[in-house]
């Protein structure tokens, strides 16, 4: 399959996918494998296998934001999520649902952007962290709760030079077991890699040389 964006239109559904973004959940080829059928010659996405709604529910369950939709049915299209979460995933990225704003480009839902480090798709995940040995808790411990006033809404992701990802936006931090471990309004997460807070930067960015763009 080619890194290019693809698409594949159906006759109620046009499937969209981004091989940069993708980080081989393997969710679509498990979940609708009569749709998503990798390896295969020719095309490789079946939008006509399957009713659209099953279709959009696996690119739903896309955590990356690989795999994209369009209802030609008159079917409802994605929408932003009712509470935008980051999951942190064990030794890997931080998976976004949100109505998700990263570096000004256009709104995204599903995003896994890197905190490892080594990623050549700064800010997005690549699975570089695999073949780099990163290793960070799925399951960072808990800070007091405090209740969001609203849990929806607009998250902006700016890029720090040299330093972290910088959220503004109602969020939870979720563990990879959904135990919610922050709600906040902001926050610096790391993407050095080397933060011994993970998955918050510590400024180890600093003593670890860390070089990436602000955005």
């Amino acid at each position: 399959m080619s890194d290019e964006p693809q698409e594949y239109r159906g006759e109620r559904i046009v499937v969209r996918f981004d091989g940069r973004k993708c980080i081989h959940s393997r969710n679509c080829v498990l979940g609708r494998p009569d749709v998503f059928v990798p390896n295969a010659p020719g095309a490789w996405i079946h939008p006509d296998d399957a009713l659209p709604e099953a279709v959009a529910e696996t690119a739903h369950n896309c955590p990356s934001g690989a795999i994209t939709y369009e209802r030609l049915d008159s079917g409802p299209q994605e929408q932003a999520p009712m509470v935008n979460v980051v999951r942190v995933r064990e030794n890997g990225p931080l998976a976004f649902h949100a109505d998700l704003r990263i570096a000004g480009q256009t709104t995204v839902y599903r995003a896994t952007l890197c905190r490892c480090g080594a990623s050549k798709n700064k800010p997005l995940c690549d699975g570089s962290h695999a073949e780099a040995g990163f290793r960070a808790s799925g399951e960072p411990p808990s800070q007091e709760p405090t209740p969001l006033a609203q849990r929806d809404g607009a998250v902006v992701a700016k890029l720090a030079k040299n330093g972290p990802l910088l959220i503004k936006g109602s969020i939870e931090v979720v563990t990879g077991t959904g135990r919610t471990i922050l709600r906040t309004q902001a926050a610096a997460f790391c993407r050095c890699g080397g933060s011994a807070n993970k998955p918050y930067c510590d400024g180890s960015h600093d003593k670890t040389g860390f070089v990436a763009e602000a955005k």
